[in-house]
């Protein structure tokens, strides 16, 4: 099990075991159970896990999903980067870890792609459903499609077709940027009928997307470890 732990002010969840590690960029569910179990399984496999706490201590396990989303509207891009930049020092000073990767879903995995597009010491990119829509929202500042083409690593980007966020032609838009990188591969992972957020335990009530999550995430798994080991 993992412990709440203070990085420059900011706390974040860390689930630590080796010198493989992945920053963890949380869904509009901020850092509730969903997340540290995903945190502490992470650890199980041997990666070590840091999570980045977008609502300072708010998440699903003490507010509603409508108050996070509103929390989510007033995001900064420039502080939200800082905070995640910090963790990244962290990973790789305190904590000792030779290889760092980043894991987001929906805003994280917007977030991540960001990131990584700025920091090129980290080692991959997952990023479930990200939410990049070219329509973007006001307090999008950047542009995760366009600022795509800047990452250097491997990215892995997970997608469903019934993405009622993101039009499909946004992520095709995303894998044309990613594939037309000169370096770092891409996958990407397409799930017919599969809903925005369907890694989340929470929609797994409809069977495609507890399908979708069962054959994305043993893939996202197996290259998190190529990546960092």
């Amino acid at each position: 099990m993992g412990v709440t732990v203070t990085i420059e002010e900011q706390d974040a969840y860390l689930a630590r075991v080796g010198r493989a590690g992945m920053l963890m960029l949380p869904m509009i569910t901020g850092i509730g159970e969903q997340v540290r179990a995903w945190a502490d399984e992470l650890a199980a496999e041997g990666i070590t896990a840091l999570a980045w706490d977008p609502f300072k201590g708010r998440s699903t396990d003490n507010v509603t999903r409508e108050e996070l989303g509103g929390l989510a509207r007033e995001l900064d891009d420039e502080v939200a980067l800082a905070e995640q930049a910090a963790l990244v020092d962290y990973m790789f000073g305190e904590l000792g870890c030779s290889k760092v990767g980043v894991i987001g879903y929906c805003l994280g995995g917007r977030f991540a792609l960001l990131l990584a597009a700025r920091d090129h010491r980290l080692a991959n990119v997952v990023a479930f459903h990200p939410t990049v829509p070219s329509q973007r929202p006001p307090h999008h500042t950047y542009d995760a499609i366009a600022e795509a083409t800047g990452i250097a690593a491997p990215v892995l980007v997970s997608y469903p077709s019934a993405d009622t966020a993101v039009p499909n032609a946004d992520f095709e838009a995303l894998q044309t940027v990613l594939q037309a990188r000169p370096t770092g591969a891409t996958f990407a992972q397409y799930f017919p009928g599969a809903d925005h957020g369907f890694s989340d335990k929470g929609r797994h009530d409809k069977e495609v997307n507890a399908a979708a999550y069962r054959l994305a995430w043993p893939q996202a798994l197996a290259f998190m470890r190529t990546t960092t080991s």
